[in-house]
């Protein structure tokens, strides 16, 4: 008895380390869902008519609904970089996506803190399986998922590999495994178009995903599910939007594009569904907080045009944009018995916020880091603390800028370009431009840009200099 007393004692203590909200309730499993290019206006629940997504819509009347939310940046890579290490586009190790020219911008390094090593620490057992795209083979391992806190890892490490949804390898942890598909034309990142499709490449990471949780049941756990739907095959032009069955979409008068869009959303609703089901047949589901999103806004590629599905909703922009369209996302959370049911915050919360939230449930401390913790959000209470700003910087796009500090929101389209300034409060669609009636908003925002980050060696900013002088 006296044994069990102490072995008691120990685990309160692991529980309760922090000083919030989460020393309250027991560590919860984590899982994160991350979808690939799925718009604001992507979801039943964020008003979309024309696809169907009866499982996150029933997530989102069984939890809470962020109309608030934002991504790390409007591109993939440094998107999930701010998820992983907690910081915005001013501090974060990757702030664009550098494919080939340069790997190691692409790639996280030893000395970073991400959350599955902080979690790993903390006892939990990790696992990503989907696509990564912050390390790979060769002259970015500092950045592989196992060298990164997680003890598994299943899906693609190169994003240009995760292009392919019917690839001729995937990798488990460092070793490739080997898929019936066939691709003439594969590159040296894994990139191309298959002409013999045996192997559909998210159902193999779904199947992996509900694996892992049932190996891992016992015991708290943190998964990162990272589905590669919907983004486009680029490498296959028009023909982009792969998927083995358009389903209910088939005899629709669409485009081909827009029909195979509808359909991986709808497959991606489904597989969402079938780990829910899991939690709840383990009997899981009250031990496991589920957060879905999406990693930056709707694509216009691969012949799938989001204007006529309304996939950024009633924002202006997507992908590539800094305005709200390319960084506002979908996010729903879902914890029976602790998040409430049914429920909408327009708290506004940044990926970066990830990290000292998965901190508080584990019991332990963040860190340094540019988030918050948005534990009393999810646990239906008081929201103290609230970011003086957000930041976000592009550079594919000419280093672009944006910041939001309150209702006030400061776009730039490149160095020595004047910015432009927006309301939210009365207009969410960046509409109207208010730069002129306000100068003195825009001189703060501007000095918060400017105080908001730090120069990285891996992605000067461009000479503001017009060309030529």
């Amino acid at each position: 008895m006296r044994c069990l007393l102490v072995l008691l004692a120990v685990a309160g203590t692991l529980i309760g380390h922090g000083t919030g909200h989460a020393a309250t309730a027991p560590r919860p499993n984590i899982v994160f869902i991350l979808a690939d290019d799925l718009g604001y206006g992507d979801l039943g629940c964020y008003g979309q008519t024309h696809i169907r997504t009866p499982r996150l819509d029933r997530m989102a009347a069984e939890g809470l609904r962020f109309t608030r939310a934002y991504a790390g940046s409007t591109v993939c890579a440094p998107s999930r970089c701010s998820l992983m290490t907690g910081r915005h586009m001013g501090h974060a190790r990757v702030r664009g996506n550098a494919g080939r020219a340069n790997p190691l911008a692409q790639a996280l390094r030893a000395e970073d803190r991400t959350v599955a090593r902080l979690l790993q620490q903390a006892g939990y057992t990790t696992a990503l399986i989907g696509k990564w795209g912050l390390g790979d083979v060769g002259a970015a391992e500092s950045g592989l998922p196992r060298r990164q806190g997680f003890d598994y890892f299943f899906g693609y490490l190169n994003q240009r590999h995760a292009h392919n949804y019917h690839p001729t390898f995937l990798w488990r942890n460092e070793a490739r495994v080997p898929l019936r598909n066939t691709v003439p034309n594969e590159d040296a990142d894994g990139a191309g178009v298959s002409d013999n499709r045996a192997e559909y490449a998210p159902d193999l990471l779904t199947a992996e995903a509900l694996a892992f949780i049932r190996r891992a049941q016992d015991r708290p756990f943190f998964l990162y599910f990272c589905p590669i739907i919907p983004h486009a095959n680029n490498e296959a032009g028009p023909a982009g939007m792969e998927v083995p069955d358009l389903g209910e979409y088939r005899d629709r008068d669409w485009p081909p594009a827009q029909k195979a869009h509808a359909a991986m959303v709808t497959r991606l609703d489904r597989d969402v569904g079938r780990i829910l089901d899991l939690l709840r047949e383990l009997g899981l589901e009250e031990r496991t907080l589920v957060i879905f999103s999406s990693d930056n806004g709707p694509h216009r590629e691969g012949g799938f045009d989001p204007a006529r599905t309304g996939s950024s909703g009633p924002l202006r922009g997507i992908k590539r944009d800094l305005y709200e369209g390319g960084i506002r996302v979908p996010l729903i959370a879902r914890w029976p018995g602790h998040v409430p049911a049914g429920a909408v915050t327009e708290q506004v919360i940044a990926f970066w916020d990830f990290f000292p939230t998965a901190a508080e449930l584990a019991g332990v401390e963040a860190g340094p880091g540019d988030g918050l913790s948005f534990m009393p959000t999810l646990l239906g209470q008081p929201q103290e603390k609230q970011h003086e700003y957000l930041y976000w910087e592009f550079f594919e796009g000419g280093f672009k800028q944006a910041i939001l500090a309150g209702t006030w929101k400061g776009v730039r389209g490149g160095p020595g370009r004047p910015w432009e300034l927006y309301d939210l409060a009365s207009d969410p669609a960046e509409t109207r431009d208010l730069a002129a009636v306000h100068p003195e908003i825009v001189a703060r925002l501007e000095q918060l840009a400017r105080t908001a980050r730090a120069n990285s060696p891996d992605w000067p900013v461009p000479d503001k200099r017009p060309p030529g002088r």
